[in-house]
């Protein structure tokens, strides 16, 4: 049993649902699927309806196209609603959530716990000198703006940022209760849509986009939450990294203007446990 993920499927593109549907089953293993699997409750049932039957279980967490409200969706919930509403999808057909106990992985690799997060950005992914609320201004002045900004809303919450705030807070006081040292010592797989670390974030050519890239309240999380791998996406850019000795996977599928046409969903699959067979590299 291997622990697999990928992310960023974005099947309102033709191209990929076609990938999606052909690939191939692997009914012993499990699957995250790290956010962005489009922008309705219609493609997360659909993702859910065609990968389901293929994976033993699946995990999600929200990126930020799932929170969108289309202009088409009218009367639809939005915010922190919409989330909800999106959880109780998970909910009815078997998949793990942000929401749910946090579950022990003991398929190959293991064990580890599994820590499926969702946490959003607080634009602090920028220069010391932009102050937050300059941020999308400072960004904009390279022509870039996320559509975020539009389609979005944090309701409730006042902002994204606020709205991140309070998901972080509740998530560390969460991940910190599994990692006491009155709990069992098992090393954790963190999974979140948005990388946790600044560095992570390279883009070389709209490099001002990372103020929708994540937040630094989350850069010592994979030592200080005993990470052995941290799962994300969002970046479109499939990777991996070493940090501090912790595997850093980014697990994006992308637009389908972004890879080779003879890239296959399979292909694509991460293997996050029990992952490679080489240590670490050592660190300069």
């Amino acid at each position: 049993m291997k622990l697999f993920a990928l992310s960023d499927l974005h099947v309102g593109y033709a191209e990929n649902r076609w990938a999606i549907e052909r690939m191939t089953p692997r009914p012993e293993d499990w699957l995250i699927l790290a956010g962005d699997l489009g922008e309705t409750e219609q493609h997360l049932l659909y993702v859910l309806d065609t990968l389901g039957p293929r994976f033993k279980q699946l995990l999600w967490v929200p990126g930020n196209h799932e929170l969108y409200r289309m202009p088409s969706e009218r009367g639809a919930p939005r915010g922190r609603d919409r989330y909800e509403r999106l959880i109780q999808i998970c909910r009815s057909r078997g998949v793990i959530t942000p929401e749910d106990p946090y579950v022990l992985w003991e398929g190959e690799g293991g064990p580890h716990v599994l820590a499926p997060l969702f946490l959003l950005y607080d634009y602090s992914f920028r220069p010391d000198g932009v102050p937050e609320s300059g941020a999308v201004a400072w960004a904009m002045e390279s022509g870039v703006l996320c559509t975020d900004e539009e389609l979005l809303d944090p309701s409730p919450y006042a902002s994204r940022p606020e709205w991140c705030r309070a998901r972080v807070a509740e998530t560390e006081a969460r991940l910190a209760a599994i990692t006491s040292s009155a709990a069992p010592a098992h090393p954790t797989i963190l999974i979140n849509h948005f990388p946790l670390r600044e560095e992570l974030v390279r883009l070389w050519r709209i490099p001002r986009f990372s103020i929708w890239c994540g937040t630094r309240r989350t850069h010592d999380w994979h030592t200080r939450f005993r990470a052995r791998v941290v799962v994300s996406g969002h970046l479109h850019i499939p990777r991996t990294d070493w940090i501090d000795g912790v595997r850093f996977e980014e697990v994006s599928f992308g637009y389908p203007r972004q890879r080779p046409i003879d890239r296959t969903a399979d292909s694509c699959l991460r293997e996050i446990l029990p992952g490679p067979a080489h240590a670490a590299p050592v660190e300069k």
